[in-house]
């Protein structure tokens, strides 16, 4: 199973390009809010998208009509079958699949709409006459992958995954399976989230989890560095298209990586809490390896959950430590999230695209603001700066809200995997 095209919308730069350049560069998109006025707020910082809707082609009736997170996911599907040359004389509109993840559907449009129709919150009986006629819709938030599939043409299996924060690898794994299984030829996968509102600062304000360094927003995301105090809440949307190898390469398309390996756990443990030994994630580890047939030898990069909390980021440094052996202390660890922020279920597929352009160029990229080392988090974190060196295999994982642990394996098309390649 290959990746054929690509299509992100980011924090710092909008389209692939712009992104890969970010995320090598070791500059950070973390800046003080301005999507709404955040005074007040314990965390009043973010990793937010210059994005505007109308620039980047929708027409006034879809910007109407979508939310946020809706208009991400369009824009990166269509960058994404236009990187890819698909379209319906490669593969009928009924074989073409659409898998979007997200862990918070249409927040914004959904907060927008409440203010209105409670008149600022005054009102706790609230007259449905004043609901736009989207109001529905966002309350579904199946409709972003709906709005995907009608973007894309897309009339085979249509699903929208929503498992937290590994919902953007989760999205990516199951259009892998329906392309494994048959129900489709290709599929438009990758997910996204536009979190930036309120309502979600707020509740993320309540438990403590995002960094109160509003003073220095720049830094505020600092991974496994010592000092680290929360993650950095960003929004952004990543999309892939699916093939099967064969067809891909028929047709002549260009891949940037093979998917061999994907699996998923769950701690069953607690909402937000995370047992120290990583047991869970290191299982998901495992599972993916053995479905891929590889050895933690093989690996050369791992693209880290890395949030920037002291429980996430001790938790999975004792997950790789345990799946992976001696080998984790030599392969080169690295979190994005310190440039981009924590997207919540988007930044899993913003992940596997940076996974695919690290095999793609031979560049790991670093880990930004990463200056003190944490004596629990001892392993190779690339601080600071791009490392250019062979990339033929990247373990990429996630760790969510609710106890999930997924894990994913890319390799080069055409190495030395193994014939494994599956979903446990």
């Amino acid at each position: 199973m290959v990746i054929t095209g690509i299509g992100v919308t980011a924090p710092g730069g909008l389209g692939v390009k712009a992104f890969w350049e970010l995320v090598t560069s070791g500059r950070t998109a973390t800046r003080a809010i301005t999507l709404f006025d955040a005074t007040g707020f314990r965390s009043r910082i973010a990793a937010e998208c210059d994005f505007d809707p109308a620039a980047q082609g929708l027409s006034p009736q879809e910007i109407r009509r979508m939310d946020r997170a809706a208009q991400l996911g369009v824009v990166s599907a269509r960058e994404a079958l236009a990187d890819s040359g698909l379209d319906a004389a490669c593969v009928p509109p009924e074989r073409l699949g659409v898998s979007i993840g997200s862990a918070v559907g249409c927040t914004m449009g959904l907060e927008e709409e409440y203010v209105v129709l409670s008149d600022g919150g005054a009102k706790w009986l609230v007259d449905p006459a004043y609901g736009v006629p989207q109001l529905y819709g966002y309350m579904v938030p199946s409709t972003i992958a709906a709005e995907v599939a009608w973007a894309g043409g897309a009339e085979g299996p249509v699903a929208l995954i929503s498992t937290g924060c590994t919902a953007g690898l989760d999205s990516v794994g199951h259009g892998y399976q329906l392309v494994k299984e048959g129900s489709a030829d290709a599929v438009v996968a990758g997910a996204t989230d536009a979190p930036i509102s309120p309502i979600t600062v707020a509740c993320f304000d309540a438990i403590k989890a995002t960094s109160p360094s509003n003073d220095d927003p720049e830094h505020a995301s600092r991974p496994f560095d010592l000092d680290r105090n929360g993650f950095v809440l960003g929004e952004g949307c990543a999309v892939m298209i699916l093939e099967e190898r064969e067809a891909a390469l028929r047709r002549g398309a260009q891949v940037y990586a093979e998917i061999v390996g994907f699996a998923s756990r769950s701690n069953a443990y607690h909402m937000t809490g995370l047992k120290p030994d990583g047991r869970e994630m290191a299982e998901a580890i495992r599972a993916a390896m053995g479905r891929a047939r590889l050895d933690p030898a093989d690996v050369d990069y791992i693209n880290a959950h890395g949030s920037g909390t002291r429980q996430n980021d001790r938790h999975e440094t004792a997950a790789f430590k345990s799946a992976l052996g001696e080998r984790a202390y030599q392969v080169p660890v690295s979190s994005i999230k310190s440039m981009v922020g924590h997207s919540l279920g988007a930044i899993g597929s913003i992940e596997v695209a940076a996974c695919a352009l690290a095999i793609k160029h031979n560049v790991v990229p670093p880990t930004a603001n990463l200056h003190t080392a944490d004596p629990e988090c001892d392993l190779d974190y690339v601080p600071l700066t791009a490392r250019e060196q062979p990339v033929d295999v990247v373990l990429s994982v996630g760790s969510g809200f609710g106890g999930f642990q997924t894990a994913m394996l890319l390799a080069r098309d055409g190495g030395d995997t193994g014939p494994g390649g599956g979903h446990d």
